[in-house]
């Protein structure tokens, strides 16, 4: 019985997607919700698992395919696992470029089991690039967080596999008799390299240039002592980490904070539609995390009836689930509100962009000591540059600056969350 593949469902704000990399190949045996490919859309990955067990016995559409909702992608005989084995074990059944692949194949199987763990970790891109040119991660020096291959930590390596195998070609060359002058070569280091955006990326540039042309964005600034949130940092970090399992870190402070100043300047949390204002009586924050396939914003939502440790969890889990590629569309839909923080990178000071149709965005830098004067003494204390920005349309600036002043208030005065006031 034969089993077609087809592109599942897609929602509704997903048109098409991307076909980035087959895990199988034709004559492969498969295993029943095996992952048999992935599939991107400008919003997430998308795997496409197997519906049975069984061989695959044609793939109808190429990697790098745009394809639609319910669209063909291959076919599944199931239960043919057994009777396709004495089909590959034919001398007569595969030509000898075929038997020198599957050969390369099980070679590249049979390295370090380390490799099997490294490819886990991989992003589509990454994954597609290594089977693309037959490599194994665990061999590639990897400059990733937590040891994790990016994208260009595979292309330098192939860059110097590529040089490694044209000097000893050159050789030969350098002992040949002198030719006629000629153009001379291009220098080394001077090379380019043309990729195409992913969908992610594409999004995010549509995203971007749109609210620069829709919105009227303007950005304020504040400094925040953050003095008293470490100190209570360094008080109960081990017995929260112990009561909750996750760490102590700065966002849920800054989430609470937000929540406080937005609750007294509503039009914050507010967006526009058409020639209405839509205020949202709820406050769902995204917390934007950094992937090697770009920038996500997970949603906390009603972050206001959560407590620190429900807050940082669910920020801990959404950041695993985005460099994993394992994040939902639901996951990234709605928020009314964002918070991001290129303190993480170094970034002193940035003017973020508001991440449409929301209004506003809050941008957390880098904790500095510097000299500050208080109480007519100067001292060092641990200082942050905040920002916001919002649009300009429905939000005026003693609206902006006096939401900044409470958050400045909030961090500085942890006390103030607890009381509400």
């Amino acid at each position: 019985m034969t089993i077609e593949i087809r592109v599942p469902q897609l929602p509704e704000s997903v048109s098409d997607a991307t076909l980035v990399a087959w895990h199988k190949q034709a004559g492969d045996t498969v295993s029943r919700d095996e992952n048999l490919a992935d599939l991107e859309t400008d919003k997430v990955v998308l795997e496409v698992p197997a519906p049975a067990n069984g061989v695959l016995r044609e793939i109808r559409v190429p990697s790098g395919t745009t394809v639609t909702s319910g669209q063909v992608l291959a076919v599944i005989e199931e239960g043919a696992a057994a009777a396709a084995q004495p089909a590959q074990s034919a001398p007569a059944a595969k030509s000898e470029p075929a038997r020198a692949e599957a050969a390369k194949t099980a070679a590249v199987a049979a390295k370090a089991t380390g490799a099997e763990s490294a490819s886990a970790k991989l992003s589509p891109s990454v994954r597609r690039l290594v089977e693309e040119n037959g490599l194994d991660p665990s061999q590639i020096p990897a400059s990733g967080r937590d040891g994790r291959l990016t994208k260009s930590d595979v292309v330098e390596y192939l860059d110097k596999r590529r040089a490694a195998a044209a000097a000893p070609a050159a050789a030969p060359q350098a002992r040949a008799p002198a030719p006629e002058p000629a153009t001379p070569a291009v220098a080394p280091g001077r090379r380019e390299q043309r990729v195409a955006m992913t969908r992610l990326r594409q999004r995010i540039a549509q995203r971007m240039v749109e609210a620069q042309s829709t919105q009227a964005l303007l950005t304020t600034f504040n400094e925040v002592d953050l003095t008293a949130i470490q100190d209570l940092r360094a008080r109960y970090r081990d017995r929260f980490e112990k009561e909750h399992g996750v760490k102590l870190g700065f966002m849920s402070f800054f989430v609470k904070a937000a929540i406080e100043g937005l609750k007294k300047f509503p039009i914050l949390n507010a967006s526009v539609d058409g020639n209405d204002i839509i205020y949202h009586e709820y406050y769902d924050i995204g917390v934007a995390v950094s992937t090697d396939r770009g920038l996500m914003v997970p949603v906390v939502r009603d972050a206001d009836a959560k407590s620190f440790a429900d807050i940082e969890k669910e920020i801990a889990a959404y950041a695993k689930k985005a460099r994993e590629g394992t994040i939902s569309i639901e996951d990234l839909t709605g928020g009314t509100f964002t918070i991001t923080n290129g303190g993480v990178f170094g970034s002193l000071m940035s003017t973020p962009i508001v991440n449409a149709p929301q209004s506003a965005i809050l941008g957390m830098h880098k904790v500095q000591e510097r000299p500050v004067v208080v109480n007519g003494q100067i001292v060092v204390r641990p200082m942050m540059y905040l920002a916001v920005t919002y649009d300009h349309r429905i939000i005026d600036g003693r609206e902006a600056v006096q939401f900044l002043v409470t958050i400045k208030e909030c961090i500085e005065d942890p006390g103030r969350m607890l009381l509400g006031i």
